[in-house]
C-alpha cells in the first residue's frame, strides 16, 4: 500500500554541546540538556515513523548535519538558511506536494493520533496549529491547495506572540487547531511534569 501524499516534517538542529536548549542547559547543565535533546529527539522519530498516513522527514541545521541517518525517517534534508521563520517557509515551499506539517523535537507529549487529527484538519482548512502553553506552537501544518501561503513574517519567535503573529499573517485563511501541549524550554517546563 502506497503511503500518503502527507508530508511530517520534524525541524531540529544537530546536536550538540552549547548548540541545543541552551535556556534548558542553564537550568539542568549541559550535558543533560544535550542528553534531554538527544533522546527527545530520538524518540519523536521512533513515535511517528512507520505510519501510512504520511512520510516522516528530518530536517536538521546545520545543513550538512547527518545525525540522524540512524533515525526511522523516510527522509533527511536541510532546513536551508535564514530565521526561524524564512526556514519554515523554505520548508513549506520546497518540500514534497500536499498537506505538510511541521513539528519541533521538543515536545514530550505528542503522539500519532494528534498528528492524525492535524492532517485530518487540512482536508477542510487552510491551516492547523498545535498551540503551545507559552503562547507560541508546537505544530504548524498547510494545506498548500490552491497555493502556498506566506505565514512567519515579522514573527515575534520565543515570546507570548508567535502564534498570535502568525494567525495575523493568515488572516482570512481557515484554521483548526489540536491539542495545546508544553515544549520543553526551561528545567521548569521538566519540574512542572512536561516530561
Amino acid at each position: 500500500m502506497k503511503k500518503s501524499d502527507n508530508t511530517l516534517v520534524v525541524m531540529a538542529k544537530m546536536p550538540s554541546a552549547g548548540r541545543v536548549k541552551t535556556r534548558l542547559a542553564r537550568d539542568i547543565g549541559t550535558a543533560e540538556a544535550l542528553r534531554f535533546y538527544r533522546h527527545q529527539l530520538a524518540q519523536t522519530c521512533r513515535t511517528l515513523a512507520h505510519n501510512r498516513r504520511w512520510q516522516l522527514v528530518l530536517s536538521l541545521s546545520p545543513d550538512h548535519a547527518r545525525w540522524g541517518r540512524h533515525l526511522p525517517v523516510d527522509g533527511l534534508i536541510g532546513q536551508g538558511r535564514g530565521g526561524l521563520g524564512e526556514r519554515m517557509q523554505g520548508l513549506f515551499d520546497h518540500v514534497a506536494d500536499g498537506p505538510l506539517i511541521i513539528i519541533g523535537a521538543d515536545i514530550p507529549a505528542i503522539t500519532p493520533i494528534m498528528i492524525g487529527k492535524a492532517f485530518q484538519h487540512l482536508k477542510r482548512h487552510d491551516f492547523t496549529f498545535g498551540p503551545a502553553t507559552d503562547g507560541g506552537f508546537w505544530l504548524v501544518g498547510q494545506r498548500r491547495r490552491p497555493r502556498v501561503y506566506e505565514a512567519f513574517n515579522q514573527v515575534r519567535w520565543s515570546t507570548s506572540h508567535a502564534l498570535e503573529d502568525t494567525l495575523e499573517n493568515i488572516a482570512g485563511c481557515s484554521v483548526a487547531y489540536v491539542d495545546e501541549l508544553n515544549d520543553i524550554d526551561t528545567g521548569a517546563d521538566i519540574i512542572g511534569g512536561a516530561v
